[in-house]
């Protein structure tokens, strides 16, 4: 019931946002000038521009974090740092992970609708048992270091997830193992660029390694163990 109910709501939300932003003007204007503005890197009218919808400043960047899904070409940390400098250190942190906690939910319970069989058509039958494989024995670490890494493709890993029929609560609880230092780290490092890209590397890179070095020893374990009980 409740699985039939994340349908109904992922799907009511997605549709929504097509439906207002075709069919009214006024939305249709707010995503293209926020497109715009986002793209401008003008620090000031970025922060001027998120602030001017008052309480509805959050809720806004909450929604492009949510279309980003969609939007491949767009780089997920930069509604983070827009945050930050519309909000500060802890607002800008908090709508972090509430935008991407959202968005996520949304991708992954689209990966459920479609199924794994779609996957497989997709990836084909080797290729689809090789991920099967890696996200039942790797897929927490997987999914929080590809939160953490920003040039990762994050809304890609949550739709896959979701299709492999991982556990929700395993998903969303990896995700904001991932997520909440990167968003911290952008709240920190926000108002620097230069610092910031450095900062982002150095997150998504060292990540990568750690992670690299713990799949290496587990399955090196792993067939170590399987060759003392053949």
């Amino acid at each position: 019931m409740s699985e039939k109910f994340s349908y109904i709501l992922t799907g009511s939300c997605i549709a929504a946002l097509v439906i207002c932003y075709f069919a009214i003007p006024s939305f249709h204007d707010f995503i293209n000038q926020t497109w715009n503005i986002l793209w401008s890197q003008d620090e000031i009218k970025i922060r001027d521009y998120f602030k001017g919808f008052g309480f509805w400043g959050p809720f806004a960047i909450i929604i492009i974090m949510i279309l980003q899904i969609f939007l491949v070409v767009f780089p997920s940390w930069l509604p983070m740092i827009v945050a930050v400098l519309a909000y500060g250190f802890w607002g800008g942190a908090l709508i972090s992970v509430a935008g991407v906690f959202c968005a996520s939910t949304i991708a992954f319970w689209i990966g459920k609708f479609l199924g794994e069989d779609r996957l497989q058509k997709m990836l084909g039958s080797s290729k689809n048992k090789q991920i099967s494989y890696w996200v039942s024995n790797y897929g927490f670490w997987t999914i929080a270091i590809f939160r953490i890494s920003p040039f990762l493709s994050n809304d890609g890993i949550s739709i896959i997830a979701g299709m492999l029929g991982m556990k929700y609560r395993k998903f969303i609880f990896a995700t904001l193992c991932g997520i909440t230092p990167l968003a911290f780290a952008i709240a920190y490092f926000g108002r620097e660029t230069e610092k910031l890209k450095n900062g982002l590397y150095w997150i998504g890179g060292a990540g990568i390694l750690i992670y690299a070095a713990y799949v290496y020893i587990d399955h090196r374990n792993k067939k170590k163990r399987k060759k003392e009980n053949a």
